[in-house]
């Protein structure tokens, strides 16, 4: 089982950055693994395509306009994530990129069956090199949810799905 953990932000735009910011504290709470990978994805790349379509299960966790008080923060797993992602078009800050991606994936034949995006809500994404505090105060939950999830997808024996 390989998981790969995908931070996605700009740090350098204050709350934008929290889905980085969040993924570097679950590297130093996991470690290093053979089974686990870490990767800023900044602001999405379609080379994120590679990364994604080599492993099992897949966490992203990013800045997304929920319609909540700064800070709030759901998880969206499985097809409930695909709907969140399709069905919310201002969703993520980087939905589009997203959307991208999960459209790349499905064309090469795969989509990692376990699969969660971890949405935040931001208090100001502008020009700032640090987390709001209202988003700040939040990363303890983020990230024991982000744990839970990950210890899921490492107990789960699900493998990495053709869909074609």
């Amino acid at each position: 089982m390989r998981i790969l953990v995908l931070g996605i932000g700009n740090t350098l735009l204050a709350d934008e950055g929290v889905g980085i910011v969040a993924m570097n504290e679950l590297e130093t709470r996991f470690g290093t693994s053979e089974d686990m990978d870490f990767i800023d994805g900044g602001t999405l790349s379609f080379t994120l395509a590679v990364p994604i379509s080599e492993c099992d299960a897949l966490l992203v966790i990013d800045a997304a306009e929920l319609g909540e008080l700064p800070g709030t923060m759901h998880s969206f797993e499985g097809e409930e994530m695909d709907r969140f992602l399709g069905e919310n078009r201002k969703s993520t800050v980087h939905e589009v990129g997203l959307l991208d991606l999960r459209a790349i994936s499905l064309l090469t034949g795969y989509w990692p069956q376990q699969r969660a995006l971890i949405g935040v809500q931001p208090a100001f994404v502008g020009w700032g090199d640090a987390l709001t505090p209202s988003v700040a105060a939040a990363l303890p939950e983020i990230c024991s949810t982000a744990s839970e999830i990950i210890r899921r997808f490492a107990g789960s024996r699900s493998q990495q799905v053709f869909m074609g």
